[in-house]
């Protein structure tokens, strides 16, 4: 079993926990013979018969014809993925001490293994785009929260919320993802606008 990290500064393993995000991005990495070229002139979107993208094909620009590989989503279709937490995030009596082994994964849930993580989602849908083409309505998937801002006397509106800095609103959806994944991935991250793999899931456990 493959297991996956949400952040947790950001309150975004508890938001699919709590089945408030349902989707996720992964920014897709190219081969290192392939860092520092035009992006734009070696990679195109390798299209399905239903005209979903689920793959990157990468071509040379001055010679197409020569397909240079492939990039794969890691995760398929159905595939049940564990949650990364670290131990002690969830141990408790009801846990087989025999079974959780001393080191680095009581804090650190990258060196954790997927088959002692309490929670699974399974993958439901997959496919490539590039980041800023993302939708209000996949902002929300993300798992940012829609919520209201002012009073009776200056009238409520509407506004977007990260999960853990709710005192900061954003106007818009997207404003508030793009900030997100700057403070994720990196400063710079949006404006990139790097290709992803989206992915959706449901919480199975």
């Amino acid at each position: 079993m493959k297991k996956i990290m949400f952040n947790d500064k950001y309150g975004l393993t508890q938001a699919v926990l709590e089945g408030r995000k349902t989707q996720t991005r992964r920014i897709i990495t190219y081969p290192k013979t392939f860092k520092g070229k035009d992006v734009c002139g070696l990679y195109v979107y390798r299209w399905k018969a239903d005209g979903v993208i689920t793959e990157i094909c990468m071509y040379d620009r001055d010679e197409i014809s020569i397909d240079e590989g492939q990039i794969l989503p890691k995760y398929k279709i159905g595939e049940i993925i564990a949650i990364a937490q670290s131990y002690n995030s969830f141990y408790n009596d009801e846990c087989n001490p025999n079974l959780f082994p001393n080191g680095a994964g009581w804090t650190n849930k990258m060196y954790v293994k997927p088959e002692l993580m309490p929670h699974q989602i399974r993958i439901t849908n997959v496919r490539a785009e590039r980041l800023q083409d993302i939708s209000d309505e996949d902002c929300l998937k993300e798992g940012i929260i829609k919520g209201k801002v002012g009073s009776e006397d200056t009238h409520f509106m509407d506004a977007y919320y990260i999960p853990t800095l709710k005192k900061d609103p954003f106007c818009t959806p997207q404003g508030a993802y793009s900030y997100l994944i700057d403070k994720i991935s990196g400063k710079g991250t949006w404006e990139n606008n790097p290709y992803v793999f989206v992915y959706d899931f449901e919480l199975v456990k």
